[in-house]
């Protein structure tokens, strides 16, 4: 029995058999393997709370939440997009930012609450997997404003799993775990559960894929490792302060957002087609 019999193709239409015995470039499977990589570090990160290493397992999901980030970009640079590869990343971001940060919450300290704390953390990652439902079935609207590409649509779900972890990064600064009421990080879950599923813009930072001048690359440079040295030496400040900084940066995205929209409705002369979600889908997934 042949190779392509045991292991047949996943992407549709391969049944081609010229398709068939063509060989896959090493670049095409770079992108799916560190998408396999996020995999493991979610599934690891469930396995760290379990065993109490709450450090580990934020850990996991922060340097999940980073490959995230890299994988989809990594595919585009490459030019190795696929079908396959997007679906294999949705159900990856499911997994990581969805699952795993509601279970490292409740094995941290939701647990004694018992019914409540589980049904709030069962919110939090159906609705990570309704964004992400949402996000599979939209499709690109022609008439979107150009404006649009550099937003969100609600908080994504890499964000919203670092940012829900917040109590965490406290306790682990030293303040008692139930300094406040148990009930107030309850609500906090959920109101980053619902902002997942609304329509709320958020910026997207899609800008950083972009070409910059050449007077920024040393001073990013610099950034870029000054970060990783903060991450490394202070990582509880750092997650914190990063948090804090961009929960507040919401209401700043949400009325740039409508600046841009009232100035396209006017330049277009009181007329405008504004999609449901201005998140765009090249191949793989965010």
């Amino acid at each position: 029995m042949t190779m392509d019999r045991l292991f047949p193709s996943f992407e549709p239409g391969d049944e081609n058999p010229r398709k068939r015995f063509r060989k896959i470039p090493i670049r095409a499977l770079l992108p799916n393997l560190v998408t396999l990589l996020a995999l493991c570090l979610g599934l690891t990160a469930i396995r760290m709370a379990i065993e109490g290493r709450m450090d580990l397992a934020i850990a996991g999901i922060v340097l999940a939440a980073i490959l995230d980030g890299v994988d989809g970009r990594l595919a585009r640079y490459l030019q190795a997009q696929s079908r396959f590869g997007a679906e294999l990343d949705s159900l990856a971001d499911f997994m990581n930012f969805g699952c795993a940060p509601a279970l490292i919450l409740f094995f941290w300290g939701l647990g004694p609450l018992k019914t409540l704390g589980w049904v709030i953390m069962l919110i939090f990652a159906l609705c990570a997997a309704l964004r992400l439902a949402r996000f599979n079935v939209m499709l690109d609207d022609p008439n979107r404003p150009a404006f649009a590409g550099n937003f969100f649509v609600g908080m994504p779900a890499p964000a919203a799993a670092v940012v829900v972890l917040l109590p965490v990064y406290i306790e682990m600064l030293g303040v008692p775990r139930f300094a406040v009421s148990p009930v107030l990080y309850l609500v906090f879950a959920l109101a980053i559960a619902l902002l997942m599923v609304s329509k709320i813009p958020t910026w997207s930072g899609k800008k950083l894929s972009a070409r910059i001048p050449r007077e920024y690359v040393l001073p990013i440079l610099v950034l870029v490792v000054l970060l990783v040295a903060m991450l490394l030496s202070y990582p509880w400040e750092l997650l914190t302060l990063v948090v804090i900084a961009y929960l507040g940066t919401i209401p700043l995205a949400f009325m740039h957002y409508r600046r841009l929209e009232k100035a396209h409705v006017l330049a277009s002369g009181g007329l405008m087609n504004v999609p449901a979600d201005e998140e765009q889908r090249p191949g793989r997934l965010n």
